[in-house]
């Protein structure tokens, strides 16, 4: 009898989830509703399987009762509302109506068409209107009218009396009681960006919108029984059983063949793996050929034939029309058959990779392969996918965000009024022991406990794009996020719960480091560079040196400060260390201590003590140290001996990348009792799911370590031994971990000669040629990009510019973006100083002056004055810089400094000084913070010295100020030189900002 029911879905209006509603149902007694959330069907295909699932669940505890055992029949459809005024609600009589009503929602939200007063005619679907006592039109086959029980009265000889079969029961469920009700009003609130008292009554659901037994509806209705007739004939015809799955592992969704036939794509997926083996492995390797046979019987068996070549076809298309260059990564890396079909870069023998982390006979959930792109090039890439397939087949997976914890205090204070002062201290840590005491504070405690990890807003998922056999409307509507891609309207766990495979499509800018790098080698040394050498790369002991030295400024996943410090204390020499240290530097091993264990072990493997025999037998390649993700899967097979299936499921589930907490409970509850039947000791177990827990939700696949570890080689390679050519690179590519400063001053390290923009030499972007670097005009600051690209493509076209009147009439350039252009030097082509260059345009571009907009007929010259000579300070022109670029080019921070003074000591000195306290001067980089697990603050940051060296400091808590850092500058450290498995870094005692002198423009 329910035929408008809202889940937390409705954002920002429904507040019960899915599983609440069909509980509360359940216990009222309650035998069929509808569920219709307002312009989405995020929750359509959850609650029909939900309802499925919590009566299978529920009949048996009926039945001991002695109850009489039901299950909820399902029904969906959608709530439309315009500027939030209830149009209609469609109801799905079938899986077509589904489709029908998926379909006509993401035509209005794909193409911004607002929607109708009336929806066009769908065959399988119910439109049922508000009641209204005006209502006067003749109604369709399938549309209706619902009425409330406070509307009866309306009725009284009312024309739709003429029509009695299309009345139909109204009672919508929005709330549970009025604890949820004072809830909804906060979500109005919050979504309207209004103070709680303000919220409008038509803005509101009314208060007694909560599900009551079916018994106390229709005793409502006892006057007109022919509507509550009506209404079950209605909910009676309605069957959406065909979305019920019989079985634990839904049948896939995906497209079911890439050629047309399973035989096709078996004979496909063969030929191009075994062509591929050839290649990767040359003509005799039975150990490859055992496993790519091994794989491909597998796939076959798991039906991810069609999977594996939709991919490859991605692949083919990026490498062999676009030329592009990609890297894949994640567990897809562990197979072989990825490998040979250049999905991946990574020889899963070579690293004795561990297939079953990707894909084996037992696995439940579907695998996925993560492709990177550069940056620049992703968008190529996914408009080829969505043209591949046709419409309402293909589309960008969505994700779910939530109200977070702070973000809900902030919400709630201000729709309550508060402060932003007042709010930003009960948002903050430190401050939770007084803000306890607030009696305002507690109040919204309450109000967060109810809206923690409710729904907030539907956006979309970083690269996962859906490839569907049949249409996904009969899954979900689409939406059209400013992306420009239909993306649906769930995330990744209902797209595994339905039996979708997403495939990653996703973009990171050190691609672009060396797809470029590569090109600028090939225009500026003639050099063609085989990138996919990575064999030769690997055993090259001048790029090992480097690497073990800590300091790949600009390389690919190993420059940050916290890397470089663990390839410095690893000593890191070789592509396996790398691959363990790409895994090891995630959160959850050093948070674990584990990271440290793992150091130690490593310089004194002799020393090492293993848990058990089973932890030595599995974990020796990592010194009885989980590092990746396989290890988590290995100890809990061979130590507890769970089952592959349950192995792989406990570590994706800690991973945070699981649903169900009861699921996920037994689990943990099965590795304890399966270890102890094992014969292992309490305390033993005990220790080992310790380290797994802390561990597994932030590991990588050993796969995707090797992934990251092949990239940073190859932008090593090219760092070594084309330095000038890979930061130019990096630097085109919008950096990485640095400030862009950075890498000029890494440039200029090379001995290239960098000079500032120029309106004769420069393009958008940095340019090279030989030895001399252009910094681009895309760099400066308030240039406008329409003057970006015209300075160089004019020059294209017309040669270089000769004098300031020349540049001016042939770019019509304003006033103001000349004399950016002039302050920061780029017209100095013309032998002029800064400040009469500045004098002179005035001559062209006076205020007064109107902006020459033409060629001109007759060639008109203009009057020149004899100026003074004007000083130009080398001070004035650093600040000018770094007003316009962020920082000075040719003037050191250091410069700017009134004292002369450089510390007492410099970076490379600081092994000679372990245990003392010292003096040092350095440039700030970046800095770190962390939160302790007292609530207060520490920090770490990077300095530059005045020789161009990095050092790092550490700031603990009861030495440091609350905000020590105070931005880019200098600052004056006194410190104790520490030295950790020797990495030198300096433990702050004081600390202080150093003065500069001012810039002399201010002064005068």
């Amino acid at each position: 009898m329910f035929l408008n029911v809202h889940s937390s879905y409705s954002l920002k209006y429904g507040t019960l989830s899915i599983e609440q509603l069909i509980a509360n149902a359940r216990r009222l007694g309650i035998h069929q509703m509808v569920l219709t959330d307002i312009n989405n069907s995020t929750g359509a295909v959850e609650f029909i399987r939900e309802c499925y699932k919590q009566g299978v669940a529920k009949e048996a505890d009926d039945i001991h009762k002695g109850n009489i055992p039901y299950r909820i029949k399902p029904v969906a459809g959608i709530e439309f509302r315009k500027d939030n005024r209830l149009l209609y609600v469609g109801i799905a009589r079938n899986k077509e109506g589904m489709r029908e009503l998926n379909e006509f929602l993401s035509h209005h939200n794909i193409y911004s068409i607002p929607l109708p007063e009336v929806p066009p005619e769908m065959e399988n679907v119910y439109i049922v209107y508000p009641f209204r006592k005006s209502f006067n039109s003749a109604l369709s086959a399938n549309e209706y009218i619902g009425i409330h029980s406070k509307q009866l009265n309306h009725l009284y000889k009312h024309p739709l009396l003429r029509q009695k079969e299309k009345l139909l029961v109204w009672h919508p469920v929005t709330v549970n009681d009025k604890v949820t009700y004072r809830l909804h009003e906060y979500l109005r609130a919050i979504e309207l960006n209004t103070l709680l008292s303000k919220v409008a009554d038509k803005d509101k659901c009314d208060p007694d919108e909560f599900l009551i037994p079916e018994e106390e509806l229709t005793q409502q209705f006892e006057q007109y029984p022919f509507i509550v007739q009506n209404t079950q004939q209605l909910l009676d015809s309605c069957d959406l059983s065909i979305y019920f799955e019989n079985t634990p592992v839904p049948s896939s969704k995906n497209k079911f063949y890439y050629t047309g036939t399973l035989d096709g794509d078996k004979q496909m997926l063969c030929q191009l793996a075994e062509s591929g083996l050839k290649y990767r492995y040359g003509e005799n390797n039975p150990e490859a050929v055992a496993r790519l046979e091994k794989e491909l019987r597998i796939i076959e068996l798991k039906n991810f034939c069609a999977y594996f070549l939709i991919t490859y076809d991605i692949i083919d298309y990026a490498m062999n029309t676009c030329g592009f260059y990609h890297v894949g990564r994640g567990s897809g890396a562990n197979s072989i058959v990825a490998y040979c079909l250049r999905i991946t870069d990574v020889d899963p023998i070579d690293l004795d990779l561990y297939f079953e982390r990707f894909l084996h006979e037992k696995r439940t959930s579907p695998p996925d392969f993560d492709i990177d792109f550069s940056w620049d090039e992703r968008e190529i890439i996914q408009k080829y996918v969505f043209s591949r397939y046709p419409k309402w087949h293909v589309a960008f997976l969505g994700t779910m965000s939530t109200f977070k914890d702070r973000a809900i205090i902030r919400e709630i204070g201000k729709v309550l009024g508060l402060a932003k002062g007042e709010i930003d201290s009960f948002t903050d840590p430190t401050k939770e022991r007084e803000n306890l005491r607030n009696a305002t504070y507690q109040k919204l405690l309450a109000v967060h406990a109810y809206m923690k990890d409710m729904p907030n807003q539907r956006s979309i998922h970083a690269g996962g794009i859906l490839i569907s056999e049949e249409p996904i409307t009969y899954y979900t509507a689409l939406d059209m996020p400013p992306k420009g891609f239909p993306t649906v309207q769930w995330d990744m766990y209902e797209a595994e719960a339905i039996g979708y495979e997403k495939f990653d499509i996703l973009s990171q800018r050190g691609i672009g480091h060396i797809r470029e790098a590569v090109q600028l080698i090939k225009k500026n040394k003639n050099k063609d560079v085989d990138i996919h050498d990575f064999k030769t790369f690997k055993n090259d002991q001048k790029l090992n040196g480097i690497l073990k030295e800590g300091q790949p400024i600009g390389c690919f996943y190993i420059e940050s400060p916290a890397m470089r410090q663990l390839l410095k204390k690893l000593k890191c020499d070789n592509y396996l260390t790398l691959v363990a240290a790409s895994s090891i530097i995630r959160p959850g091993v050093a948070s674990s201590g584990m990271m440290k264990s793992y150091i130690e072990r490593y310089h004194a493997p002799e020393k090492v003590v293993y848990l058990c025999d089973v932890m030595k037998e599995r974990l020796s390649e990592t010194y009885g140290v989980m590092v990746y993700q396989e290890d988590v899967i290995k100890v809990c097979h061979y130590f507890a001996g769970l089952d592959l299936a349950d192995a792989d499921i406990l570590r994706k589930a800690m991973s945070g990348k699981y649903r169900s907490k009861l699921a996920f409970d037994e689990l943990v509850n099965k590795f304890f009792t399966s270890a102890r039947k094992q014969g292992h000791p309490e305390e033993l177990v005990t220790e080992v799911w310790r380290q797994i827990s802390s561990f597994a939700g932030y590991s990588f696949s050993k796969a995707h370590s090797a992934s990251f570890a092949v990239e940073s080689y190859q932008s090593l390679y090219l760092k070594t031994y084309y330095p000038m050519e890979f930061m130019v690179a990096v630097l085109n590519n919008y950096g990485g971990f640095y400030s862009r400063w950075v890498y000029v001053y890494e440039l200029q390290k090379t001995g290239a000669k960098v000079h500032l923009p120029c309106v004769n030499h420069s393009d958008e972007v940095v340019n090279i040629t030989g030895g001399d670097v252009y910094l681009g005009f895309i760099a400066i600051q308030g240039l406008e990009e329409k003057i970006i690209k015209m300075i160089p493509q004019e020059r294209a076209a017309n040669g270089l510019y000769t004098h300031l009147e020349d540049f001016v009439k042939r770019t019509c350039i304003s006033l103001e973006q000349a004399i950016i252009l002039i302050r920061l030097g780029a017209l100095r082509f013309t032998g002029k100083d800064r400040k009469t260059l500045l004098w002179e345009v005035h001559n062209y571009l006076g205020f007064k002056q109107k902006k020459v907009n033409h060629a001109e007929l007759f060639k008109l010259s203009y009057k020149t004055y004899q100026l003074p000579a004007l000083a130009d300070s080398e001070l004035e022109n650093a600040y000018t810089e770094l007003e316009l670029l962020g920082y000075p080019l040719n003037y050191k921070m250091f410069d700017f400094l009134k004292t002369s003074y450089r510390g007492d000591i410099m970076a490379a000195d600081m092994h000679h000084y372990l245990g003392k306290t010292v003096r040092m001067v350095g440039n700030y980089v970046c800095e770190k913070t962390v939160h302790t697990i007292k609530h207060t603050k520490m920090w770490f940051g990077t300095f530059l010295d005045a020789r161009g060296d990095f050092f790092d400091t550490t700031h603990f808590p009861n030495t440091t100020p609350m905000y020590p850092f105070k931005g880019k500058g200098c600052y004056l450290i006194l410190g104790r030189v520490v030295e950790d498995f020797g990495f030198q870094s300096i433990e702050v005692l004081k600390f202080a900002k150093l003065d500069i002198q001012m810039n002399p423009v201010a002064i005068n």
